[in-house]
């Protein structure tokens, strides 16, 4: 049997006895968000096709799948998807930025020999395909801030009816600060594990420091890091401050 299927079921089994119904959508989630994604990489191959707009249309998709379908349509998936969305309009306008003057777009000297068979005038413009690139990577991780603070506190508000709008905020700001670290940690961790072979390669060929860090491939996984990290910090007081604003406002219409 092959190996990817044998951890597929292993990974599906822990997702059901832990997770139960809800793991089961997780699961299904993975592969949904995979098809969305494998759709978005076809449909930038088409030159008359604006890589952004496919990337905002993506990121909805996917924010829906992620909280929608698996956590289902209530008020706390509501304020992360509208949170998310903010942020990733906010966090793309400076990607795009970034993106064109740290001129990271395209391929790096390391990946020109496998590519020197192939024609790279193919009309996409890699600027936007570099920012799309970003964003894709960051989707992930913003969603998961955005619910994991837009949650406890809904708890929190239905453990003290009676909190303030300004205090509310600040409980989420609290959360937050506590997930910054842990996930900024997580995407810096995930690149060196993802890139140590490319490192070693680097020790082997002997390339200096400045070399390194001058270098496309590295710097554009730098920029990816930071981005993220970004986003992340974005997301955090943006939910804290939505969700605080519409819980509160359903409360008091409640008692009204």
């Amino acid at each position: 049997m092959n190996v990817l299927v044998i951890l597929g079921a292993i990974l599906f089994i822990l997702m059901i006895l832990i997770g139960g119904k809800k793991g089961a959508r997780s699961f299904i989630a993975l592969f949904l968000n995979f098809g969305v994604l494998f759709l978005t990489i076809l449909f930038m191959t088409d030159p008359t096709v604006d890589p952004i707009i496919l990337t905002l249309i993506a990121s909805i998709v996917i924010s829906c799948i992620t909280l929608f379908y698996i956590n289902e349509v209530n008020r706390k998936t509501i304020t992360a998807f509208i949170s998310t969305m903010i942020t990733i309009v906010i966090l793309l306008l400076f990607i795009l930025i970034m993106t064109e003057n740290a001129m990271i777009q395209g391929f790096g000297e390391e990946e020109a020999e496998e590519l020197s068979i192939f024609s790279l005038y193919i009309g996409v413009d890699f600027v936007k395909i570099g920012a799309a690139v970003i964003i894709m990577s960051t989707i992930g991780a913003i969603t998961d801030v955005a619910i994991a603070i837009a949650s406890p506190m809904r708890e929190i508000l239905n453990h003290n009816p009676l909190i303030s709008r300004k205090e509310l905020f600040k409980f989420g700001l609290s959360i937050g600060k506590d997930i910054l670290g842990t996930n900024t940690n997580t995407l810096f961790f995930a690149f060196f594990g993802g890139y140590l072979g490319l490192l070693i390669w680097f020790k082997d060929l002997s390339y200096p420091i400045g070399t390194i860090v001058n270098s496309k491939v590295f710097s554009a996984e730098m920029i990816t890091i930071f981005c993220a990290g970004i986003g992340i910090a974005l997301i955090i007081p943006i939910t804290s401050w939505i969700t605080a604003y519409f819980f509160v406002k359903a409360r008091d219409n409640n008692v009204e």
